[in-house]
């Protein structure tokens, strides 16, 4: 079994680009959410999320990807748009629990 994904995975990668595989933009990891929710303490995992951020327009799908963080390493995640105020971006949310 693949050692599961935790945040400090993703940690060295905040600010940095993440490119969906078979879509044309890259969206920009914009933080890293490691507040733990009540009764989570002995969870295997620890929850975490992923905000991520792209153009206005050009949604990219909910769906899983393959995505290739900023040119380095590849991680298999599933993202989801999420409802986001401003027009003049996109959000995204990615998360572990």
């Amino acid at each position: 079994m693949a050692d599961e994904l935790c945040a400090e995975d993703f940690a060295p990668f905040v600010g940095a680009l993440l490119q969906p595989e078979g879509h044309p933009q890259a969206l920009t990891l914009v933080s890293l959410d490691t507040r733990q929710p009540p009764g989570w303490e002995n969870a295997p995992r620890q929850p975490f999320s992923l905000l991520l951020r792209g153009p206005a327009g050009n949604v990219v799908p909910e769906g899983l990807y393959r995505f290739t963080a900023d040119g380095t390493r590849v991680f298999e995640l599933y993202l989801a748009p999420i409802h986001t105020v401003s027009r003049t971006h996109q959000d995204y949310q990615i998360a572990f629990n």
